[in-house]
């Protein structure tokens, strides 16, 4: 089970990790960046507080694949941050933006959350 530190630094990790691969992709609007890092964050905070709050110990199995061991918890990481980004971008700084940046900075995030809970914590 996980601390809420863990929690807290694997959230962060992912918030920089996002604002990275959104400044890769040509994201430079101060409010984009600042609602990607909120996504990132927010998301994989909300999954493994329930996780931990329920005692959910079973989904911390990885896969046994030594260069991809992905669990159910580090899939459900990369979940909710997909779904947090989408609607803090699409209801934030993106709302009057194309359906494809939100896409893909929302997909960037969420690839961001699921790295850092997979190799990282």
């Amino acid at each position: 089970m996980l601390s809420w530190g863990a929690i807290v630094y694997g959230g962060a990790l992912s918030a920089v990790l996002a604002v990275l691969l959104a400044l890769a992709a040509r994201a430079r609007s101060l409010p984009i960046l600042l609602a990607v890092a909120a996504g990132a964050f927010a998301g994989p905070v909300a999954w493994n507080s329930m996780l931990r709050a329920t005692a959910a110990n079973q989904f911390f199995v990885d896969a046994p694949i030594s260069v991809f061991p992905i669990s159910w918890q580090d899939t459900g990481s990369g979940v909710f941050g997909l779904a947090t980004l989408a609607l803090i971008l699409g209801g934030g700084p993106l709302r009057a933006g194309s359906g494809g940046r939100l896409a893909l900075l929302s997909l960037l995030g969420a690839l961001a959350a699921l790295l850092v809970d997979i190799y990282l914590y």
